[in-house]
């Protein structure tokens, strides 16, 4: 059965650096529920689905309405297997029951920042311009072309072309914001997610990312959120 998208939502159960970090309360609920909500949400998906190892993650998923028709093995559960290898796991098991999409959408279960608006906002520009992906990404804060590296004890400029430049009038560079890749399903698994020309972007505004890696980042995105949640009142 072909259908339109599914939402696959990549949640492992051995986070490192912050213990049960897909599960982590954030702002009064599983940091996991933000993404499983938007996308349901966005009404876009015909599957919101939870890539998992852990009964726990997966028991929770449920809670919030996501599907878990499988769990994932052991194999994409390492710490070295990539994203791109998860998602054709994926893929290939929906497969064995029938099921194929035409477009597919990674949401990482630590991103409270995504919202059914941008979800649905990335699903008319994929289409609209026939791409092979779109990402959302934000404007480096302070610009790269001005940074420094360390030579011995001392710092030198990276590139010392620009070093009399205006931060105004250097290149604007974006980077991931980290948070959901859209993709055309067929042309994703013909290139085994290894995608680098062809993408188009979702630009977002910086108060709407926010890496968390550690306990600090985690905080600071709990102060963020709410700041945010506060504007768009």
């Amino acid at each position: 059965m072909s259908e339109n998208i599914v939402a696959v939502i990549t949640a492992r159960g051995g986070s490192k650096r912050i213990p049960g970090k897909n599960t982590k309360d954030f702002c009064g609920k599983p940091i996991i529920a933000y993404s499983i909500e938007a996308a349901l949400q966005s009404q876009i998906f015909d599957e919101v689905m939870v890539s998992t190892d852990s009964k726990e993650i997966a028991e929770i998923a449920r809670q919030y309405g996501a599907q878990v028709p499988f769990m994932r093995s052991e194999e994409t559960a390492g710490d070295y297997a990539t994203t791109a290898e998860v998602l054709l796991e994926v893929l290939e098991e929906y497969k064995r029951q029938g099921r194929t999409f035409r477009y597919l959408a990674c949401i990482y279960p630590t991103a409270p920042f995504v919202t059914p608006e941008r979800l649905a906002e990335s699903f008319r520009l994929i289409q609209e311009k026939q791409a092979i992906e779109v990402m959302p990404v934000v404007a480096f804060a302070y610009p790269p072309q001005r940074g420094y590296i360390m030579a011995g004890d001392t710092l030198e400029m990276k590139w010392k072309e620009n070093f009399t430049a205006r931060s105004q009038d250097l290149e604007t560079i974006y980077h991931d914001s980290g948070q959901f890749y859209l993709w055309d399903t067929l042309r994703f698994q013909e290139k085994r997610g290894l995608i680098s020309e062809g993408i188009v972007p979702l630009v977002l505004d910086d108060l709407e990312v926010q890496d968390i890696d550690n306990e600090t980042d985690w905080k600071l995105a709990e102060l963020k959120y709410k700041l945010l949640k506060e504007e768009r009142r």
